[in-house]
């Protein structure tokens, strides 16, 4: 949080600002107001909520561009899902802060003086930045700022979304690494028709995984999967949901 500063600390501000984005501004003015928040402008026009506006929409487009090619066979409705938890205000406040970027926020005194400011500030900000870098040099500069951190928020929310839906999250491994598509074997089932259980294994090309019982035949593939990802979790680096007591 910054306040009343003089003009040499504010250029030096500035300068440590673009070292933590990674990006030099041909136009340090549009810098300048894309970290001062309303409390701290002059006028309305002279802070970053435009900024922040546009930000929002480059984001969610970027976002939207890296899912589509990420998830080559995701369906709509997961990648709309995916795409709401990355482009959150929750996510955006947590890649400010992982530049370091909450330090460079010029509010009012009244703001200067609280504990801790809103997230919704942070956020703005980090969206009012994606529109400066676009605004100063293009789309390029912003895919090099954003790709790396949308890339892993992506597949961070990818998890989420799929917390009880393994076999989704099997199918895109298997299609990304194998260009298979999963199989699901029964292999046995007990007890009476009113309460049967069924045991299932995965099976990807020639390589059956371990296998699986469940309630349902439903369930015991989810569970089968389950098995199969976490045999390739150190492969893709995730970090795999816990299997729930019942899915």
């Amino acid at each position: 949080m910054l306040y009343d500063l003089n003009p040499a600390e504010i250029d030096q501000l500035l300068e440590e600002c673009q070292r933590s984005l990674g990006y030099h501004f041909s136009d340090v003015e549009l810098l300048k107001c894309c970290l001062t928040h309303t409390s701290a402008a002059k006028t309305r026009t002279d802070s970053n909520e435009r900024l922040e506006f546009l930000g929002d929409a480059i984001l969610g487009s970027v976002v939207c561009e890296q899912l589509f090619r990420q998830f080559p066979n995701s369906p709509e409705g997961e990648l709309t899902r995916i795409k709401s938890a990355v482009v959150s205000r929750n996510t955006c406040t947590k890649l400010a802060r992982e530049k370091c970027l909450d330090q460079f926020l010029f509010v009012g005194k009244g703001l200067a003086m609280t504990e801790s400011l809103p997230e919704s500030l942070l956020a703005g900000m980090f969206e009012a930045l994606i529109a400066g870098i676009f605004l100063d040099g293009g789309i390029d500069p912003v895919h090099d700022f954003l790709d790396p951190l949308i890339e892993r928020e992506n597949a961070t929310a990818s998890l989420s979304v799929h917390s009880f839906n393994y076999k989704s999250l099997l199918q895109q491994y298997s299609q990304k690494k194998f260009a298979q598509t999963p199989i699901y074997q029964l292999l046995d089932e007990k007890g009476p028709d009113h309460s049967k259980f069924f045991q299932v294994t995965a099976i990807i090309g020639d390589h059956h995984y371990e296998p699986a019982w469940g309630s349902t035949k439903k369930e015991a593939e989810q569970r089968a999967a389950f098995n199969a990802l976490r045999v390739n979790e150190k492969d893709e680096e995730w970090e795999l949901p816990a299997l729930p007591d019942a899915i």
